[in-house]
């Protein structure tokens, strides 16, 4: 009984000792967690770079934020650790105890017991200043800084959410999500705007051709998920694609992500818009929802304003036109366009914003567009006089055009006829084949993701939604 008794009193002593220790060694927490109050009366360790140092005679104030939310978190300590390095961008480690703040605006602070920098920074040679809102076109010239600043780095935050939405819509929709490839053989949108690639090193061979064809980046993964379809009913994708548009626009990137999705079973334009529709709702409810201080920063300071417009464009079921009406509409307004408005013309930007306006700013859909202005496996519509496709665009304040799709030609005897039309019945021969061996009725969109982005947070240039713009002239990293 001694033994049992010593032993029983050992492991008891042994849990206390580990408990003293494990509360002596400082958990590491991120900015996000500390300011929820996760770890308070602790002694944790926050790591991140520094925002602002304010030097007291009786406490030293320092701002840091690890990227994990918008607000820093403050940290109080002596004057003695005042160190010349520890300046505005700096990358520390404080390890100290998580304490109630008296400061309405915080609802805690970190009392430091200890600060170590890791990182300098040169405050004067920094291109981002403390306490200065730059704006968006000044941090646009450092991509490999700009995560620091509270616009660019909200601005990720929000990005990431939204992504993560679109995936998670898809998800509980029944899709199964699809890598469609990169590299292709394929000009889906048929418009020659491709970047070809060759392997940098010779081929021992008489064909230079790394593969049997001539391979470019994907301008859209719609033809492979067409592909897939064919087995899963509902098959969507999200990734990179590719435009060779030899534009420094603020609407063009030659690199962008594109959300794209395909279903099986589907007779009706209606079938595609209210899956576009519903992805918009629940991936912008999402956004707002989750990522609240973030989106306020640009309503406020970036876009002042905006959040109404979001907000109007929630509000009522989007707005449906035929090609034709939209077309009548624009004849009748007393704006003078750029472009004409004849019957058979391709909607242009200055068109697409017009509609938005009249239909009260909110986005709308144009449906049945000219059977010549679509690509090749557009669904003919067969009506005539007028000949259009099932096609539609959503337009969407501010940006024009968000989302494009079509009705898919199931048609065998029509498709083979187009295809022979614009001479790639060769080339499509496969695709061709998804039409004899079961085919089904089909449509699917596309969506740019970017251009979503632009929509929601009201920012002018596309270089601005994404990390590491691409585009025509640019420097690469």
């Amino acid at each position: 009984m001694l033994r049992t008794a010593a032993r029983t009193l050992s492991r008891r002593v042994f849990r206390q000792t580990l408990r003293d220790f494990c509360e002596k060694v400082p958990r590491n927490l991120r900015v996000s967690e500390a300011i929820s109050g996760a770890g308070l009366g602790k002694n944790v360790q926050i790591q991140g770079w520094v925002r602002s140092v304010r030097a007291q005679k009786a406490n030293l104030f320092v701002d840091v934020n690890d990227g994990s939310c918008l607000q820093s978190l403050q940290i109080v300590a002596s004057p003695e650790y005042n160190d010349p390095q520890l300046t505005f961008g700096s990358a520390v480690e404080i390890c100290g105890v998580l304490k109630k703040s008296l400061h309405p605006k915080q609802p805690v602070e970190l009392e430091a017991e200890h600060i170590h920098v890791v990182g300098e920074c040169n405050p004067l040679d920094f291109p981002f200043k403390i306490k200065e809102r730059h704006k968006l076109e000044y941090i646009r010239q450092f991509p490999h800084l700009r995560g620091r600043t509270n616009a660019f780095s909200s601005l990720l935050r929000i990005r990431s959410e939204a992504a993560w939405a679109v995936h998670s819509f898809f998800k509980e929709n029944g899709f199964v999500q699809i890598h469609t490839p990169i590299i292709t053989s394929n000009d889906c949108e048929g418009a020659g705007e491709l970047f070809q690639i060759e392997a940098s090193c010779p081929q021992n061979s008489e064909d230079d051709n790394f593969f049997s064809v001539p391979a470019y980046l994907t301008v859209s993964g719609q033809l492979h998920l067409e592909v897939m379809a064919g087995s899963f009913s509902r098959v969507y994708t999200f990734g990179p694609t590719f435009r060779a548009e030899n534009s420094q626009s603020r609407r063009h990137l030659a690199e962008f992500f594109m959300v794209e999705a395909e279903l099986a079973f589907t007779r009706s334009i209606e079938d595609l818009t209210k899956v576009m529709e519903d992805m918009f709702r629940r991936t912008t409810e999402h956004v707002l929802d989750r990522c609240p201080q973030d989106v306020d920063l640009f309503h406020k300071h970036v876009t002042p304003g905006h959040r109404d417009a979001v907000e109007t464009m929630l509000k009522d079921k989007f707005h449906v036109v035929t090609y034709s009406e939209a077309i009548n509409i624009l004849k009748q307004s007393s704006q003078a366009f750029a472009f004409p408005t004849n019957w058979g013309c391709d909607l242009q930007t200055e068109h697409e914003k017009y509609l938005v306006k009249h239909c009260g700013m909110r986005p709308v859909f144009v449906v049945d567009y000219p059977y010549q202005l679509k690509p090749f496996y557009s669904r003919d519509n067969q009506d005539s006089p007028l000949h259009t496709a099932a096609a539609v665009d959503l337009l969407v304040p501010g940006v024009g055009e968000l989302c494009g799709g079509s009705l898919r030609e199931e048609r065998l005897d029509l498709l083979k006829a187009r295809l022979e039309e614009v001479g790639l019945e060769d080339t499509y021969s496969w695709y061709l084949d998804l039409r004899r061996f079961g085919s089904v009725p089909h449509g699917g969109f596309g969506m740019g993701f970017e251009r979503y982005l632009q929509c929601i947070l009201g920012v002018d240039n596309i270089k601005d939604v994404i990390p590491f713009p691409r585009f025509a002239y640019s420097c690469l990293l």
